[in-house]
């Protein structure tokens, strides 16, 4: 208590110090005065009656300095001395001062830029509590070479009931249902779930409640739960609205909660991360099919695991779980299948793919910034030359190297600090800017904010750059030579072999660092372009794809659109209705994954050879679009052999199928496909209709397209007539000259002739979906092309400040060589020198570093090498042109010098 009191007393003592002193100095005075007068009755002289009164108090100053040092706190005091000397030196330096300032706000700000966005996506990917104990469930098959199958409903109960989890949720992947009663039906994402879906995530409803977790309903229990912005869209934020009813595929569901407004779902897809509706189900009643241990969900299974569990220990138990139900049900989980469920924490696959280019933008920021916190560590070394006499009068003058190192440590600091602060203001006004430049696929693009977290890392991270590249230059500052520095009054530059040395040293590593980000984005660009030139294998100019959605109530018997024969009256009028457009030239439809690059989710099915596989626990999975006789026309996929579908496959004529090359190559190898039978499994709906799929043949083999992924070769894949499967998220495709402004509601007019309550929704350029899907590859590739240039001037800066200084340094031994009759031409060419050597050597430097970060970015790259020799060559040119260049204009003025006049002067 005595020292928090003392230290209280000290700090308000900082506030009324002068007031404190004047009071000691009139006691003094008052002191002095009444011992003159004592010694005056005495008997002596005024002036021996003050001398003795003086004598007797002793030393006035040292009783002030005492009294001071008691009743105050030195350090801060200090402190706030050499923040006002600090910002004095650069107020008379505004030059310099704005130059590093700006320096560190591009370094600091671009750096904190690209934190927000890591903040929001890496380091908060789940706004749920206690995420770490959040694990994703995902069943394989790599015996068959399949990975994430789903999940069926006993596998779902036995995990429930394992001991091993606190609960274990099953939901969809993301899907459209239609809005109806109102005057415009309307698109909307759901996901239906099992009713303890917001119980694992531990999230509770704003308004209402959520899904009663016991709820035990087999089938959808009619109950909805919407999201925060529905409510708002939709409702106009209506208090009363738990307990109205949704229209929902026909069905009637009534609304029991909303969603905190911050709530968002989780998914590494857009579709998921907007959904806007859940539907509670038990996944064992209609419209799903009856639970079968060997028919899994296409779904996603996420658990909270019990408290205190690790990930690796809960692993261990459902690796013992998997075994003894292999051993149970062999027939269920045949060897050849080996069976295998895996646990990963869910903050993985919400992040998704995008964790390696964040990383690499992260790590391609921070070499921004080291070489924005070089560069002005070498204009504070430069900055010595000039305040050498003075730093050498002040050692003269008694003052201690350490305590000049404090000051200047203290300027750098406050430099930085204000360049940090600089950045982060510029960064707040131009978010809105900045966030247009992230693409929209990015996870939780909507969480991105300058918030007070991101707002301590710009702070940490202006006092560590501070302290680290200013301790250096003020050691080096601090270390003047007295005598020689003084000698040196009037003779221009006082540089010392040693700043000399540091400057040089300096420049070499932001060359160096240059050239790495240099070459991670020729790498990056080089990559880009070829993706963004490769042959997709189908043509997407000219092409609109529209989707629409057909309702699929809870009563298969209500379905409309029930069986493909039914669909298809709708199918051909849409089409007919379709080519009578202005403008359409062709019209084809199939469902969404038959939209290239533009479904997140495709629902592979497994494939069953005729004579090969038996089971569908054995079979490979395949992706299978369902697409009309046109589609392979309108998108310019060519037939290699065989024949395409044509309008007299129907429902009740034989099964065909076509595949690609990639398809034709994986499954008969060596061998003519067409004839070849395969059954695939039905999808949820088609096993209502039908209890067993009938066999396939296939009847044509088109070229291999990349609809998958540009940066894949394609993709092995079956292609089904949609007049022979039925299909619910339908793309309608036009080919021709429209008009964008005005082709969706051209579209739906027709759709809704034919049926009003079918909504009609995103119409997408094919070449905008195929740009698209490049966005996040090209969002990297612009930022680290950015972050290169930047790089690279503020690496051209910093070797012509260097070669300015030694030229200036220098210049009175070039002024003796001119006189003594050197060409100017020499002197030229000894400048250019320096740079080149400086240049080189950075550039060695930078190519070994190169090499190591091209090496983990390897994963990134598409079409060129990590040592690619044409990007190294061609970046280390650059560089090498860039310091010649910057070294040229200091080489010209040194042989222009005037010897005459230099010497004179010095």
């Amino acid at each position: 208590m005595k020292f928090l009191r003392r230290s209280l007393i000290r700090l308000s003592n900082l506030v009324t110090s002068r007031t404190a002193d004047q009071r000691l100095q009139d006691e003094i005075a008052e002191h002095l005065a009444f011992q003159t007068e004592e010694n005056l009755r005495a008997g002596m002289s005024p002036a021996e009656a003050r001398r003795q009164a003086t004598l007797k108090l002793g030393a006035a100053q040292a009783i002030r300095e005492g009294h001071h040092a008691e009743h105050s706190i030195p350090f801060i005091e200090n402190l706030f001395f050499d923040l006002r000397y600090a910002v004095r030196m650069l107020l008379k330096s505004p030059g310099f001062s704005f130059i590093a300032i700006a320096t560190m706000a591009l370094g600091i700000g671009a750096t904190t830029a690209i934190y927000s966005v890591i903040d929001a996506t890496l380091l908060h990917p789940l706004p749920y509590p206690n995420p770490s104990e959040l694990v994703r469930v995902q069943d394989d098959l790599p015996g068959v070479g399949a990975q994430n199958v789903g999940i069926s409903v006993p596998e779902w109960r036995d995990l429930e009931s394992a001991g091993i989890f606190q609960s274990v949720s099953v939901s969809g992947t993301g899907a459209d249902v239609n809005l109806t009663g109102s005057a415009q039906p309307e698109r909307l994402s759901y996901k239906h779930a099992t009713p303890n879906y917001f119980t694992v995530l531990g999230v509770d409803a704003q308004l209402g409640r959520t899904f009663d977790p016991n709820d035990a309903t087999p089938g959808f229990n009619l109950e909805a739960v919407i999201s925060d912005g529905l409510w708002r869209r939709e409702f106009g934020a209506d208090p009363h609205i738990v307990g109205k009813a949704l229209r929902l595929d026909n069905d009637v569901y009534h609304v029991v909660g909303v969603m905190p407004r911050g709530f968002r779902d989780l998914g590494s897809t857009s579709e998921e991360r907007n959904t806007e509706v859940w539907l509670g189900a038990g996944m064992a009643g209609l419209p799903f099919p009856p639970p079968r241990r060997g028919l899994r969900l296409q779904s996603r299974a996420v658990a909270r695991l019990k408290p205190g569990l690790s990930i690796a220990a809960a692993q261990e138990h459902l690796d013992a779980l998997v075994e003894s139900l292999k051993k149970q049900y062999p027939e269920e989980y045949p060897s050849q299948a080996a069976w295998t469920v895996r646990l990963t924490p869910l903050s993985e696959s919400v992040v998704g793919s995008v964790r390696q280019s964040l990383i690499l933008l992260f790590g391609a920021v921070g070499l921004v910034l080291l070489i924005s916190c070089v560069n002005v560590a070498n204009l504070l070394l430069a900055r010595a030359s000039v305040r050498g006499r003075e730093l050498a009068v002040r050692q003269a003058m008694g003052a201690q190297r350490t305590r000049l190192i404090r000051q200047l440590l203290t300027e750098s600091l406050l430099l930085f600090l204000l360049g940090g602060i600089a950045g982060c203001a510029i960064l707040f006004f131009t978010r809105k800017f900045l966030l247009q430049l992230v693409p929209e696929s990015l996870p939780h693009m909507s969480d991105i904010s300058i918030n007070w977290g991101v707002l301590v890392f710009a702070l940490a991270v202006s006092v560590a750059a501070g302290t680290i590249f200013g301790l250096a230059p003020a050691w080096l500052m601090s270390g003047v030579d007295l005598i020689g520095t003084l000698r040196q009054e009037g003779r221009g530059s006082v540089g010392s072999h040693r700043r000399s040395r540091a400057r040089q040293i300096l420049v070499i590593s932001e060359l160096a660092l240059s050239l790495v980000l240099m070459v991670a984005a020729g790498l990056l660009l080089r990559s880009f372009w070829d993706l963004f030139k490769v042959q997709p294998g189908f043509n997407p100019d000219r092409v609109m794809a529209i989707q629409t959605w057909l309702p699929g109530p809870n009563d298969p018997s209500q379905d409309i659109y029930r069986t493909a024969t039914q669909e298809s009256v709708l199918l051909r009028e849409v089409l007919r209705r379709s080519r009578i457009l202005p403008g359409v030239e062709e019209a084809a439809i199939g469902d969404v994954d038959a939209l290239p690059l533009g479904h997140s989710n495709p629902s592979p099915l497994p494939l069953i050879r005729e004579g090969i596989e038996t089971m569908d626990n054995q079979a490979p999975v395949i992706d299978s679009p369902i697409v009309s006789p046109e589609y392979f026309h309108l998108l310019g996929m060519p037939l290699l052999k065989g024949r395409l579908f044509s309008n007299q496959d129907l429902e009740d004529t034989p099964q065909v199928a076509v595949i690609n090359q990639a398809a034709a190559r994986t499954y008969w190898p060596n061998q003519d496909p067409l004839g070849k039978r395969v059954r695939l499994h039905l999808d949820a709906r088609e096993l209502l209709n039908s209890a067993k799929p009938a066999w396939t043949t296939i009847v044509g083999v088109i070229a291999d397209a990349r609809t998958e992924s540009l940066a894949n070769v394609a993709t092995p894949q079956i292609y089904r007539s949609i007049y022979q499967h039925p299909a619910k998220s339908l793309a309608i495709f036009l080919r021709g000259q429209l008009d964008p402004s005005t082709i969706l509601e051209q579209e739906r007019s027709q759709v809704q002739a034919v049926d009003p309550e079918l909504p009609v929704f995103r119409a997408e350029a094919l070449g905008d979906v195929l740009s698209s899907s490049l966005s996040v590859r090209r969002f990297s590739m612009e930022m680290v092309a950015f972050f290169a240039a930047t790089a690279l001037l503020l690496a051209g800066l910093g070797i012509y400040g260097t070669i300015s200084y030694v030229v200036n340094e220098q210049r009175r031994e070039i002024a003796v060589r001119l006189a003594l009759g050197a060409q100017r031409g020499n002197i030229l060419k000894m400048v250019l020198r320096r740079g080149l050597g400086l240049a080189a050597a950075g550039a060695g430097l930078g190519v070994v570093g190169a090499l190591i970060v091209s090496h983990l970015m390897a994963g990134l790259l598409y079409g060129v090498s990590s040592t690619d020799l044409p990007t190294f060559a061609g970046v280390t040119l650059a560089l090498a042109t860039v310091a010649l260049a910057a070294s040229y204009i200091p080489a010209l003025r040194a042989m222009r010098l005037d010897p005459i006049t230099t010497l004179h002067s010095e």
